[in-house]
Parts: C-alpha cells; sequence; structure tokens
C-alpha cells in the first residue's frame, strides 16, 4: 500500500460512505417524524411515546459496538464491511415498509418497529466505519462533513413527504424511503469492496505480527482499555455523546407532537417542521469542519452546543411556527459542529486501526443511549411542564454535554499532542 493511495481515494470513498448513510438515514428521518404519531394513536402519555420511540436506541446500545467489533475482525475478498451492508440493509428496507399497516393495533406496530430497529442498528456503525477505514486522521472532518451532508439531505427528503405526501397517502409514503435504501445499498454492493482500504491492510499487517491473537481484538478489552485508561478522555468522550444524542433526539423525535400540541398544526405541516433545518445544517457542516481543523475540533463542539442550546431557549421564547423553525435552524447548525467532529475526535484516539469499527460502534453506543434516554427523560420533563417548554427541557439536557466536552478540552491541554484533536 502506496502512501498516496489514500488521497486518491478519498473523494470517492466519501461519496461511497455518504451514499451508505443516506441509504440507512432516509428511513430513520421518516421513522423519527411519523411513528409517533402513529404511537399517538394508541398511546397518550408523551413519556410513554418518548420511551418506545426511543426503543431502537436500546437496542443499539447492545447491538452497534458488538456488530462493529465483529467486523473488525472479519476477513473477506470484499473486505470486513461490506458483507453486512448488503445483507442488511434490504431486509430493514422490507420492515420499514411494513411499519404504517401495522398500526392497526400497538403490539403488532411495537413488534414490527423492534424488529425494523434490530435489524437497521446491525449495520449502523459498519457503514461509517468505512470513513476512517480509508480517511487519514488529519483529513476526516471534512471527509465525515460530506457524509453529515448526505444524512441533513435525509432529513429534508423526510420532511417533504410529512408535507406532501404522508396525510394522503400514509402507507405509501414509507416506501420511497424504503426503494431509496435498495437503490443506494446496490450501487454500494457493485462499486465498493473494502479489502483495499488502507486500514484494511493495516489490520492484516497487525495480523501477522500478531499471529497469535489473531484478527479480532476482545470487545471486553476494548472496553477495559477505556476505562482503565487514567487519562479518561475517551470515556468522556463517549457520556458527551450520550448527552447530546439525548438531546438531538429529543428535539427531532418529539418536534411533530410539539407542533400538534403547542403550535396547532396539523400532523403533515408538523412534521414539516424540520424541513429548513435541513438546509441550514448542509450549510454549516463542511464550514464547521474546515474550521475544527484550523481551530481545534473541541472547540468548534463547545461552540456549536452552546449554538443549539441558545436556539432551545429561543424557541420557548418565540412559540410561533416561525419561531420554531428559526430555532430549529439555528440549533441546527450548531449540532453539525457536534455531529461532524466527535465521532473523529475518538477515531482519532482509537489506539489501532483494528478496532475503528469497535469504536464507531462505541461511539454509536453513546449516541443510540442518549437518543433512548433523551426523548424519555424530556417527554417526563414534559408532562410535568407541559409541551410549551419541550424545547428548553431539550436545553438543559444540552448543558450535561457542554460540561463533559469542556472536562475533555482540558485534558486534552495538558496532554503532550492533544492525540490531534
Amino acid at each position: 500500500m502506496t502512501s498516496t493511495t489514500p488521497r486518491v481515494r478519498t473523494g470517492r470513498i466519501t461519496f461511497f460512505v455518504a451514499l451508505a448513510v443516506f441509504a440507512q438515514e432516509s428511513t430513520w428521518n421518516l421513522y423519527d417524524s411519523q411513528v409517533p404519531p402513529l404511537l399517538r394513536e394508541h398511546v397518550s402519555s408523551a413519556a410513554l411515546i418518548g420511551a418506545l420511540m426511543g426503543m431502537d436506541n436500546l437496542l443499539g446500545i447492545f447491538i452497534q459496538p458488538w456488530m462493529g467489533n465483529r467486523s473488525d475482525g472479519t476477513r473477506t475478498s470484499w473486505g470486513r464491511r461490506i458483507p453486512y451492508l448488503v445483507v442488511g440493509m434490504p431486509v430493514a428496507a422490507l420492515l420499514f415498509v411494513l411499519i404504517p399497516h401495522a398500526a392497526v393495533s400497538l403490539p403488532l406496530l411495537i413488534a414490527v418497529m423492534f424488529s425494523y430497529a434490530l435489524v437497521a442498528n446491525s449495520f449502523k456503525p459498519i457503514a461509517e466505519s468505512l470513513l476512517p477505514d480509508y480517511i487519514g486522521p488529519e483529513r476526516r472532518s471534512r471527509a465525515n462533513a460530506a457524509v453529515k451532508i448526505a444524512s441533513s439531505i435525509t432529513v429534508i427528503v423526510a420532511a417533504l413527504i410529512s408535507l406532501f405526501l404522508i396525510d394522503d397517502f400514509p402507507k405509501l409514503s414509507f416506501a420511497i424511503p424504503a426503494v431509496l435504501m435498495l437503490v443506494s445499498v446496490g450501487v454500494l454492493g457493485w462499486r465498493v469492496r473494502d479489502s483495499r482500504s488502507p486500514a484494511y491492510q493495516a489490520a492484516l499487517e497487525e495480523d501477522r505480527s500478531e499471529m497469535d491473537a489473531g484478527p479480532r481484538v476482545r470487545m471486553r478489552d476494548v472496553l477495559l482499555d477505556i476505562v482503565r485508561d487514567a487519562d479518561r478522555s475517551r470515556l468522556l468522550v463517549i457520556l458527551a455523546v450520550f448527552a447530546f444524542g439525548g438531546a438531538w433526539f429529543a428535539s427531532r423525535s418529539l418536534v411533530t407532537n410539539y407542533g400538534l400540541e403547542t403550535l396547532g398544526l396539523s400532523r403533515g405541516d408538523a412534521g414539516g417542521l424540520t424541513l429548513p433545518s435541513g438546509l441550514a445544517f448542509i450549510a454549516a457542516a463542511y464550514p464547521v469542519a474546515l474550521l475544527a481543523e484550523r481551530f481545534g475540533r473541541l472547540r468548534m463542539i463547545l461552540i456549536g452546543m452552546a449554538v443549539f442550546a441558545t436556539a432551545m431557549v429561543l424557541g420557548t421564547l418565540v412559540r410561533t411556527p416561525t419561531g420554531t423553525v428559526v430555532a430549529m435552524c439555528v440549533a441546527a447548525a450548531g449540532a453539525a459542529a457536534f455531529m461532524v467532529n466527535m465521532a473523529v475526535v475518538l477515531w482519532n484516539l482509537a489506539p489501532s486501526a483494528r478496532v475503528l469499527g469497535t469504536y464507531t460502534g462505541l461511539y454509536t453506543v453513546g449516541w443510540s443511549a442518549g437518543g433512548f434516554v433523551g426523548p424519555a427523560l424530556v417527554g417526563g420533563m414534559v408532562d410535568v411542564t407541559g409541551w410549551p417548554f419541550m424545547l428548553l427541557d431539550v436545553g438543559l439536557v444540552t448543558a450535561v454535554a457542554v460540561l463533559l466536552v469542556a472536562r475533555v478540552a482540558v485534558l486534552q491541554r495538558r496532554s503532550p499532542d492533544g492525540h490531534a484533536l
């Protein structure tokens, strides 16, 4: 593997990783937007709806790190990631189409939601791990920005479906992102063989130098290394991902019901509240990546979270559809700084190419755990304070993440090299 290989393949592989993430998020965003109203037909408690919406993230806590670790130890002619994607994505697409048809009863709806979440969570960290497999630490922020832009486009797709189709075609609407997933995974399976990635080749070299250990690093050993590390940076990063993930998922999964209960909107109009924020995220993602590479990723993450929390306060003070849209746009721009750079921070802290998938899984564990706890926590706060204060409740959760990242920044300033953060 020559030193120029990563540069030659950076643009191409960034496109294909973005395509893989687009395939996943095209279903997840419509899920977050339109499954809560389906639950609302059977359940009145905001806390219970939030808990059910967080079920997929609870599953992700257990499935994603295991699958990431399993893919790290996989050795095939297609590589260690692609085989899982070409099997899992079509199954998830089929289950997603079944969700609105299962809404005739709560138990059936929950069963299909569970099945979809189980399959979709199994390949989520695997697709995202392709990026650090191919791209070196110094370029990962801008590459991850492109991936997050692709993810944000799916927010726009979901919002457009909510605005123009969901009220008239509630079942057919779910088929659109499922078809997008099938097309995307078809292209991905056709064009990508990650056995050629620099990280895969580096892992093979490590395998050869540690013949007795085998290709797979045990999940238990990775976790013990993180917990026992006196620096604590990796552990605090995962906790910060958990806290901000809770705030983000709460703001997304409860906003449709917020529009219904507080702003008096229809289901379709409430589901479209996030449409402009997708554009704001796209506009902010690449600039915050460039700024992070110049001024430091942790600094940009802190600024972004502060912007996100301020936007939640703004939305609470200006309680109108326009005020909410503006608040969601500002919040999305702030969230971009976190979502583009925090995974890169954790990848750059990984001690070996053999555990990049595991570290992606641990990132998604924090994100998924936050996604499970956040909507339920904020939903419980809403049950106490009322729907008008939902955005403010989200801002309070964000403050916890700010404190954790601030501590990581202090630790990295004391570190000799700062791990290129």
